[in-house]
This record gives C-alpha cells, structure tokens and sequence, in this order.
C-alpha cells in the first residue's frame, strides 16, 4: 500500500483529539472494528509531529526509544492520549520485543494495520448489480457450458444440440455455428460440456456417443475438427481444462463421466502437438485425426499421459478440476459416501493416491480458493460447507440461509466471497470471514417443474451469468465508485467534436444525444428517444458539420438538423434491426458498413455487404438501400471504414482483413492482412489458392511480388484476434507514394496497432499498445502528430507518431513509438475516442461505458467530465505552447479543408437535398428538442458562422474527378493592347522644372505692437479655455506640419 493511500486512510482532521473520522458509507459492523484504537485516530498532523520527534540532526543517525522514553515523548508532543495507550501501541510495534522502536517499525505497522482494515473492509462491502438482463440467445435446447476466453475477450455458450455461439466483450452475438453438420446424426448426439484450451487456441467438447472432440479455432474452415478422440468407456459430462503459465507445454484434461470414472490426460508438449500424428495418417494437415482411448492406455502417444480412478463407484460425476496450488485432481458426485474426492500422484509414480469426503446428501458443485485455503461445497441438504482439504473429518465451517438444495457455489476471490445459488433461484453473498450472508437476490425465473440451471461468475469483468434451460440471463455489477460523475444515465457510445460551433456530441444506450460547449463542459441541448428505446451506435457529421447523421441497432440512419428536426431516415436494415458499426460520408454516396444477414436455417452468416445511399436521390423522407456495385468482399462483420481523397475507402472486419475499394467505380482490389495479402480480380473471384506467407504474424519480410498474389483459404479468426476496430490515414503524409511509409493505422484485437503502406501493399510496423486489455480503439489529429488508444479497462495512451515509420523498410518495426501519457480516466470500456483544436491547444475526448465523458490535454493535463458540477475554462489550465501557424501548416490545413469538403460531403445539388425539407413533412410527427434553448450571443455567432459558409458552396468544381479537382484550369484570354498615357511619352512636358521667375517684392506690414496705442493683457481678454484649446490646436498643427515635411524628404 502505498503512503498516498495509507494518509487518505488517516484522520485528516486538523484539530488534535481522538476524533473519528466522518463516515459516507453504510457502516456496518465490522467497518467498527478498531475504531477506537489508538493509531486508527491518530491524523496526519499527529504523524508528522511525530515523525519530527524520530528525527536527528546528524544524517543517518537513526533514533531508537524505549517504551518510558515513546509514552513520555508521545504524551507532550501529540498533546492527547494517555501514556497507557502509547504504551499498548509500543507493545504492537515492538513485535521482537527488542525494548525499543524506531520510525521504521511505527510506519510499517501503521502500513500493516491499514492494509488489515482494506481487507476487512472488501470483504463486506455488498456489491450493486444492475437489473437482470436476458441475452439474446440462438439456442434451442439447455444451454451446457458458458466459457471466457482471456486472450480475445469473448464469451462462447453451448447448447445441448450442439450449437456454438460467439459474444463479444460488449456481450453483443457476433457468431453462431453448428459444431457438426450431420443433421441426422444431431438427433442422436447431446452436447454435454466444453472447455478452451487457450494455450493451443482451441475447445473440446463432450458428446453423449463417448468421444470427445478438439475443434482449433484457428483453422481455415469453421470449427474444422482436428483431434477427436473415441472408445471412451462412459459418456464424459464434466470437463476442466489448465495449463502451466510459465510453461504452456505442461497442461492436463481432466473429465468425469457416468461411470463415476475420473480420468485425465497430462500433455508435455501441447505448443508443438496434442496428440501423435500416426504414420499411415493422411498428409492433408485439415483431415480429422481419429484416436482411440486404448491407444492412449497402451503408451502409444509418448506426448501424453493418462490418470484414472473409479472411487466414485458407480456415481455421476458431476464436476473435476485440476487445481495446481493443490496438484490436485478434485471430483464431486450427488452420493453421501465420497461425495467429493481428491486425487494426486507423487513424483516418479504413475498411480493416484486418495483421500475423500463423505458428505450427507452429497453436493452439486464446489470450488476452491487457493489463498484461504477452502473447498465450498453446494449441498443437496440446503447447506453450504467450508471445508479444509488436509481435513476431510468435518467442515471448518457451515453457512445456513438456503431454504433449498444449492446447486451452484464459486468464489469471489478478490472480496474472499462466496456465491451460492439454490433451486428455488435464490443467489446469496457470503462474507467468508464471518460466515454471515450479506446478500440475497431472489431471480425472476418462469416456474418449470424440470429445468437445468448453469451458474457462471466472471470476476474480471463483474458479470454473472445464470442460464435457465436455453435462457441465458446476465447480472452486472455496478461499478463501485457510485458518486462519480456521469455525463449520460446510460452507457455513453460514440462522441464527436464541431469544429464550427465548438461543441461535443455525445450519443448512448438510451437513443439520446446531448450537445456540450468544449471549453467550459456545459451542457446545452439534449435530443431524446431519436431512435425509440434502440441503442445509438454510431454517428457522423457531414463535412459542412450542418447535419448529424445517427445509426441505431433499430437498423436506420437518420439526418438530423442542430434544432432537433429528422430531414430523412436510411432504412439501413430492410425494416429489421441490425447492427451499424459506421457512417462514411463521400461526395456522392453514404456509406453505411457493419450489418449482416443470417440464415436461420443453417444459423450460418451468408454474406457482409457495405450499404450505400446516394443523395442526390433523397426526395423523400423515407430512403431505401441502392446497391454497391463491388458486392460482397468480407467475410466477417465490417467493423470500421476510413477515406482518403481522392477515391481510396478502406474497410476492416472482425477477421483482421482490410479491404481496399475504389469509391469511384466501386470495387474491390486488394486485401491486406497480418497474415497474408491477396489480390482481387473481380467481384466473382473467390477461388482459393495458396497462402503465400504461413504463420501467424511471425512474417518479416512481407510480399513484395504483388502479381502472385493468390486468394486464402479464409481463415476464421473466432478469437478476434486481429480484428479490425478502427481505420486511420495518414493524410498529411501525401509523399508516401514516392517516398515510401506508412499512411494507414488501424487497430483492434489484441492490443496491436499496426502502420501500412497502401501503395505497396506492406505491413511496416506493429507494437502492442495494450498488454492483455483485448481490443482497443484509436484516433488521431489532424495534422498526425499524436495517436491516442483505449482499451477496454479504461486506460488511454498517447503516442507521438510524427517521425513514426516514414520510410519503408524491409524487415518489420515491432518497436513502439514514444509514449507520452498513459493514465486511466475511466471504469470501464473505452466506446470512442475523439482529438480535436479549439484555439490551437490539442484535446483528447473519451467516451466510455460507465456513462462520462472525459476531456484532457496531451501532456499532465487535468481531466474533466462533461456534466460535472463546475465549469472550466479550458485555456486557464492548458499551458501547452499553441502551435506557430507557418505557411506551411497553414496551406496543409486548406488543403485538408478543401479535401474533407470536395469528397467527404456531398456537392451543392446533394446539399440542398439534404438540406431541404420533405414535401409532405406533415404528415410526419417529428419530435423537437426538449432543450434547444439558446443565448442570443450563440445564436448570432451560430448564425455569422454559416452566412460566411455559404459563397464556397458556389464554387465547387463538379466536373473533374482526378487528384486535382480543386483547380480550375483554362484558356488565358488574350490582352487588349493598351496605350501609353500621355505622362510616358513625354516625360520633360510633365516633370520638367520651371525656371523662377522674378517677383515683385512686397513690403512688410507693421508689426502689431508698434501699431498698438495701447498695451493691453490677452490673459485678461479671453477665458482660460479658449486661450488653452488655441494652444494645443497649434501645437497638433505644427507637429503634423513637420511629418509631412519628414514624409516628403
């Protein structure tokens, strides 16, 4: 524990005294405990008076007291607290009972003590969860298994007909396959669990004919099966799967079948093969190898060994796992004699040795936690028990509550909780510590007399998963930090930046879109229900930044004005709801990418196609689909999109494949991929060919002959490993062509950010952003100076990407750019991430799921939440220089500018299409804003921004369509010849100096004075402001006279 966090645990109270400190949180009874000690009311100050008393003033001297001297010293300089009480904390400290302590022993029991109190206080504290939430399931029968796979951050669930699904980590469906295609045989066959084994990336699943298959998530085709193993003796209903960390070789199968056999297969080298590849095999690697259990009895596969034992007698075995603190194999049955078993084998020896546990009733399920050392039992009599392993006689402890049998316990091992839940669908928390519940949920199931309930708690992630038959239902837990400030009341997913009204949009869960001033945080319209209750995925400004275009899980898009009027809705998803991933906005065309079509048949996916929407055609509100001439080249879900002027659209999927298309005749023409890069000859070219580079991602020299390029076979990257998550170029790199580097980002599964050259179709660079975070987003500015990543915890890092991968290179870059930040202003996934330039300073917008919305600078900036209580003024606390705007920066910004606004919009025709309103908008009820109230200042400076848009429209160049559109080129007119004026000609007629003449002289005329009969005073004549006006008149007069005489010289 650090000493920021031991001081914040102290009383920070300034007055002297044994005065507790304030409690927000319900306090409980064990959040008392040892409140009225000593060093629990000792506060900051008190520790620095007496950190003073154990200092010397000779350097490294230490100061060592007697417990007279501590109780003596104490009293006087804390000036509280009796010597009794300095004497019982000296007696604490002094744990060797040396007779005396020094100022390092005080702080580490302080430190000791404090880190006692945290753990007391974890375990009790009772987590919120959100309301239950059924999934969207595909599953028609009992849903076997619910497994998380660390390395890609997805879900996969089984059911009992055999059908595989895939979730993301937004908990979204994104697959579903069939685990055989003999649709006969399904009649026959039973799923009965699945396990993943991460190490090899595969799962084997269980089947009621006696085998058990191994399916490698890697393969060119979906699921292929790769081991399946036969002649098993009893039908296998349990399985666990683990494997050593440090050494991914070492891993063991363990399973349970309906014999009350527990066997095991213990693999020494599962990196390089599970099992032995007979001879006779077939050479083709994707053929199914066939291994029979005797094989594996008899010795014949030297990279595996087989444990057994039958001291089930006879019994179901309803769970096994292999648990490694304890080497241990354990397995339960629902039998009161050995109802749980544990199994081991000494070094040097092949057989088990046994010890059991007889339990009255027997269990349903258990679990262990390695750190206190327990086995929690779900037992049939309503009880759940604690027990110790090396103990089989009784149980260390007993909790009572259930009002039925448990069939499901699983530690919370970080609080040290226990879960339980009961078959009349009670879930209870436990403190374990005190063996007290502290929580009961009782779950909304319907009432069945006969249903299979499955029990999953993903710790990382705060999601309990409780199936009901072929329901799967959800409990999240809320995040802890409940006084945080929230930006949205549902999770935030998407926000953008306007650069002309300097305003962030932000959009969520709940279809609301809200509108924030960037340099103050306030709030200052809200759109609600602009898609019913369907989620907002996405959104998109035109390149005027006039409209705002949101997609929704609804499967429409709608344009929207800033006054919260709908000029027209895409019907993206043919009247059926869909997912949409982005909107793309070219010159004559909107790009909606993401959706995709089942069929439910055969529950296989048929095709991922780009939608596309041609304004010029929107005469009314409702808009149809047209079809993009390039068809379908994806084989996964289309996750992201990216433009570069002035007909280059790239398009990334969940496979990791990267699509490059021309805009303009709308096809395909090559793919890029970690992996591989294939060439693309025509829309009906899906021939497969040879791989050119094999491996996964272990290539360093990438293909540079581009006219062999071949067709895959599609690999089916079901971990997401390389998915493709968002899409970047490089804009401002424009020599790239010529010089060579990189001009396309992207990033996604795993952690990676990868650099590519589009024009020699090369991988350059690929470093690891985030280490075990699964995917991450990113963005970039405009001038591509800095990238800002996010990960699914909540962290963002900013990199400095200006000297970046430049140069081509033949080998590729795995070294990372320089970091610059890297800082956690969020609980929770990362949703969107946005840079923009308000008045030069360069800002970072994050929107996140745990409802805020954060914005900082690049460097130590602090971090504000849209929505908190008090407003900022941005340019008080950026003390980041502005940029100096050369003319250098200046003509690369009007060339992005002009680019952004001649082929990510649309022209003046498709503008005004946009723009205008639907003829029978009458019969359309639209709802308005609820807050659109404006100050007149914004309204002005809103409605100047946009009259001084209007004279570009004008001029925009409609016919051209080459790199260099934005120029005007034309026949020179010629000249009239134009005559000299008169003042050329002759010169000396116009310029010539005049002699001077003689003139008359004339006399002076007298002076005033000696004309004066009288002398008089001119101060007593005119007033005294007249006379002073008079003077500085003159003067003004006479200083003007002598610039122009200056002027002229």
């Amino acid at each position: 524990m650090s000493c920021q966090k031991a001081a914040l645990e102290l009383n920070t109270g300034s007055q002297p005294g044994p005065k507790s400190p304030e409690r927000t949180e319900d306090v409980t009874a064990f959040e008392d405990y040892g409140t009225g000690l000593l060093e629990n009311q000792l506060s900051v100050c008190d520790f620095v008076k007496i950190q003073k008393a154990f200092e010397s003033p000779e350097p490294r001297k230490i100061i060592c007291m007697s417990r007279e001297d501590f109780t003596q010293k104490m009293t006087e300089i804390v000036g509280w607290g009796t010597k009794e009480e300095y004497g019982e904390l000296f007696d604490k400290v002094d744990v060797a009972q040396d007779g005396f302590i020094n100022w390092e022993k005080l702080t580490s029991f302080i430190l000791l003590e404090l880190n006692k109190q945290d753990e007391r206080a974890k375990a009790t504290v009772v987590p919120q969860w959100k309301d239950l939430e059924f999934l969207p399931v595909k599953h028609k029968d009992n849903i076997q298994k619910v497994i998380f796979l660390k390395s890609s951050s997805h879900y996969l669930t089984i059911s009992k007909e055999g059908l595989l699904a895939i979730w993301g980590e937004n908990l979204k469906l994104q697959e579903t396959f069939p685990i055989t295609s003999d649709a006969t045989k399904l009649k026959h066959l039973w799923v009965t669990s699945l396990v993943s084994l991460e190490n090899v990336n595969k799962i084997a699943v269980a089947f009621t004919s006696k085998e058990i298959c191994f399916y490698d998530l890697l393969s060119k085709e979906e699921f292929a099966c790769q081991y399946k193993l036969q002649g098993l003796k009893g039908t296998p209903i349990c399985m666990d799967y683990w494997y050593d960390p440090l050494d991914a070789n070492e891993s063991i199968l363990s399973f349970g079948d309906i014999t009350g056999k527990v066997q095991a297969i213990a693999f020494t080298a599962a990196l390089i093969s599970l099992f032995e590849r007979p001879a006779s095999a077939c050479e083709d690697g994707e053929a199914t190898m066939t291994i029979n259990w005797a094989e594996l009895l008899s010795g014949c596969h030297k990279c595996c060994d087989i444990l057994e034992h039958k001291l089930h007698q006879g019994d179901w075995v309803r769970q096994v796992t292999y648990n490694a603190s304890l080497d241990a194999i354990i397995s339960s049955t629902t039998s009161n004699t050995n109802s749980v078993v544990l199994a081991w084998r000494e070094k040097s020896k092949k057989h088990l040795h046994m010890t059991s546990f007889n339990i009255a009733q027997g269990i349903h399920a258990f679990d262990y936690h390695a750190r206190l050392n327990l086995i929690a039992t779900a037992g049939i009599n309503n009880k759940v028990c604690l027990w110790n392993p090396y103990v089989v006689s009784k149980p260390v402890g007993v909790l009572w509550g259930h009002s039925a049998s448990v069939i499901a316990v699983q530690f919370f091992v970080e609080r040290k909780q226990l879960f339980s839940f009961s078959k009349d669908k009670v879930l209870r928390l436990w403190d374990i510590q005190h063996q007290l519940s502290i929580q009961r949920i009782a779950c909304s199931f319907p009432e069945s007399q006969d249903f299979r309930c499955l029990f999953h708690f993903d710790e990382a992630h705060g999601r309990l998963f409780i199936s009901f038959n072929n329901r799967l239902a959800l409990l999240a837990m809320k995040s802890d930090a409940s006084k945080r400030v929230k930006s949205h009341e549902k999770a935030v997913t998407c926000v953008l930046y306007n650069s002309i009204l300097k305003q962030v949009i932000s959009s969520d869960t709940g279809s609301t879109v809200s509108f924030w001033m960037i340099d103050t945080g306030q709030k200052i319209k809200q759109f609600t229900g602009c898609h019913g209750n369907a989620e907002i995925s996405t959104m998109a400004l035109d390149a005027n930044e006039t409209r705002l275009l949101t997609g929704s899980t609804d499967g429409t898009v709608k344009i929207w004005d800033f006054n919260g009027y709908c000029h027209h809705t895409l019907n993206v998803g043919q009247d059926g709801a869909v997912d949409i991933s982005q909107i793309l906005i070219l010159k004559k065309t909107i790009l909606v990418t993401g959706w995709e079509r089942y069929d439910y048949a055969s529950w296989k996916t048929i095709g991922r196609a780009i939608t596309v929407f041609r304004p010029q055609n929107f005469n009314q509100f409702f808009i149809q689909p047209e079809e993009w001439k390039g068809g379908i080249q994806h084989h996964h879900d289309i996750l992201c999109a990216a433009f570069l002027p002035p007909q280059t659209v790239v398009t990334g999927s969940y496979d990791g494949e990267i699509v490059l298309w021309n805009s303009s005749t709308e096809s395909a023409h090559h793919v890029l991929h970690p992996d591989y890069q294939r060439l693309l000859k025509s829309k009906l070219d899906t021939k497969p060919q040879k791989l050119l580079s094999a491996g996964r991602s272990h290539s360093t020299h990438p293909v540079a002959d581009q006219s062999t390029m071949g067709v895959r076979n599609f690999e089916i990257d079901t971990e997401g490993k390389n998915a493709v998550m968002r899409l970047c170029f490089l804009k401002v790199r424009k020599n790239t062509a010529v010089t060579g580097g990189a001009n396309l980002v992207s990033c996604g599964g795993s952690g990676y950010v990868r650099f590519w050259d589009i024009y020699k179709k090369q991988l350059l660079a690929e470093f690891l952003a985030h280490s075990g975070a699964g995917t991450i987003i990113m963005s970039t500015d405009k001038m591509n100076r800095y990238l800002t990543t996010g990960d699914l915890d909540g962290w963002l890092k900013i990199w400095n990407i200006e000297e970046y991968c430049l140069n081509s290179s033949k080998n590729k870059i795995t070294k990372a750019p320089t970091l610059i930040r890297s800082f956690q202003p969020h609980e929770d996934r990362i949703s969107s991430l946005e840079m923009c330039e308000p008045g030069g300073q360069l800002l970072i917008i994050s929107s996140s799921a745990d409802c805020s919305i954060c914005v900082t600078g690049v460097c130590n900036a602090p971090v504000w939440i849209f929505g908190q209580a008090k407003h900022w003024h941005i340019e008080n606390y950026l003390f980041l220089p502005k940029r100096d705007t050369n003319l250098v920066e200046n003509d690369i910004q009007k060339e992005i500018s002009l680019f952004s606004k001649e082929e990510s919009c649309l022209d003046p025709t498709e503008h005004s299409l946009l723009n205008k309103k639907n003829k029978d908008d009458s019969t359309y009820n639209v709802r308005p804003s609820e807050d659109i109230n404006l100050g007149i200042k914004y309204k002005e400076r809103s409605t100047c921004m946009k009259e001084t848009q209007k004279p570009y429209y004008g001029e925009v160049i409609k016919k051209s369509f080459s790199a260099f559109r934005s120029l005007s080129i034309g026949v020179l007119e010629e000249l009239p010849e134009v005559n000299k004026p008169a003042f050329l000609l002759d010169p000396e007629k116009y310029f010539r100096e005049e002699p001077e003449e003689e003139r008359p002289q004339i006399p002076e005329a007298p002076s005033l004075f000696e004309t004066l009969k009288a002398v008089f005073d001119e101060k007593n004549l005119f007033p005294k402001e007249i006379l002073d006006h008079e003077r500085k008149a003159k003067q003004l007069c006479q200083e003007k006279s002598c610039e122009v005489k200056k002027n002229k010289k």
